[in-house]
């Protein structure tokens, strides 16, 4: 009776072993998905190669000292609210200023109405 009960044991610390390796799994998909499109708004914004608005997170998570999704976080609500700490302002400018242009282009002109 006791190696079904340690085989139950065993089956048991799996499942769990298995639902906590699901749930770490699917916030890494999440964390991931948030992170590229902070990268995305970097692109768009600095007009950067993805490789540099990686960078330019990476080096907003270091000079302010907050975890690299926390700052794509706050960036994606900077995206929807236009507001976003000085802190984290002053270091994106600075980080966008140095791994590329942060002027916005101009538009090209559309077709012209004949």
């Amino acid at each position: 009776m006791a190696s079904v009960s340690r085989a139950s044991d065993d089956e048991g610390g799996l499942v769990f072993e298995l639902e906590a390796e699901v749930e770490q799994l699917k916030e890494a998909v999440t964390s991931h998905a948030v992170v590229d499109q902070a990268i995305g708004m970097m692109v768009a914004l600095g007009r950067l190669s993805p490789e540099q608005g990686w960078a330019v997170l990476k080096e907003v998570s270091q000079h302010t000292n907050i975890k690299l999704r926390h700052v794509a976080e706050l960036i994606l609500a900077w995206g929807y609210d236009g507001e976003i700490s000085p802190e984290i302002r002053a270091e994106l400018e600075e980080a966008l200023d140095r791994h590329g242009p942060l002027e916005i282009p101009e538009a090209s002109p559309g077709p012209s109405a004949g």
